[in-house]
Order: structure tokens, then C-alpha cells, then sequence
């Protein structure tokens, strides 16, 4: 039961967000100092913005499985979500990061969801501009 109510919501979640988050990614970059002190940005060797390792590397993030970065240990609950499906997108992401562990709720359909992230951004559609704009190629 728990797998098909993931799945529901995780399709749910995939065709609710595929719109682009509005945001100014030059803003985006300065307002990125409040997540410096648990997440960097870096490809490899070359360092974006330098930041703590508290939080998982956020490049590329858009568009990446939920839960999947190489070398952080996630939540189960959101591993899970992942695994159902989840997919970030700029609109997913700004809705995260307002309130991570409702959001990871309503994605999950459990109560007893939980994240690491406790961090509450504000108007967070700068930051997740600014993730957007210095991503990966897409593929």
C-alpha cells in the first residue's frame, strides 16, 4: 500500500511540477549565502561556491532523483520518495525548501516523514534560479 500510494504521489508531483519557478538567478547567487553553510556547488574539482558539506552538493540538482547525490546519506523518506519517482524541478524544489518536511509528507503520504533539511527558505525562487542557470547540460 505504501509503494502505490509513493507512486501515485510521486506521478502526482511530476505533472504538477513541470513549470519553471520564476526567480532572478543573479539575485539567486547572493541569496545562496544562507545555504552555504550546509550545501557547496561543485562539479568535480571546480568549485562553484564554496559551502559546507552538511548538506548534499546542489549541482545539477534540478533534474536530479531526489535522494540520489553521490556521497550524503539521505532520509529514508526522502530516498523513498526518490525511488517513486521524484524528480526535481524548479517548482518542486521551491516548494522543498519552503517547508521540507511537509512537503516531504504530502509527497510520501506518510505522517512520519522526515528530512535532515531543517532550514525553512523564504521566497526561494532566486536560489532555485540560480541552481537552475549554472546546471549541467541537459542530456
Amino acid at each position: 500500500m505504501k509503494n502505490m500510494m509513493l507512486a501515485t504521489a510521486a506521478l502526482m508531483i511530476s505533472f504538477a511540477g513541470t513549470a519553471m519557478a520564476d526567480g532572478d538567478p543573479e539575485k539567486g547567487e547572493s541569496d545562496f549565502k544562507k545555504c552555504r553553510a550546509c550545501h557547496t556547488i561543485a562539479n568535480g574539482n571546480e568549485v562553484i561556491f564554496k559551502g559546507g558539506r552538511t548538506g548534499p552538493n546542489l549541482y545539477g540538482v534540478v533534474g536530479r532523483t531526489a535522494g540520489t547525490a553521490e556521497g550524503f546519506r539521505y532520509s529514508s523518506s526522502l530516498v523513498d520518495a526518490g525511488q517513486a519517482g521524484l524528480v526535481w524541478t524548479e517548482e518542486l524544489l521551491v516548494d522543498f525548501v519552503a517547508d521540507p518536511r511537509t512537503f516531504l509528507k504530502e509527497a510520501t503520504g506518510d505522517s512520519g516523514a522526515r528530512t535532515k533539511m531543517t532550514f525553512k527558505l523564504k521566497n526561494a525562487e532566486n536560489v532555485v534560479a540560480y541552481l537552475a542557470s549554472i546546471a549541467p547540460p541537459a542530456q
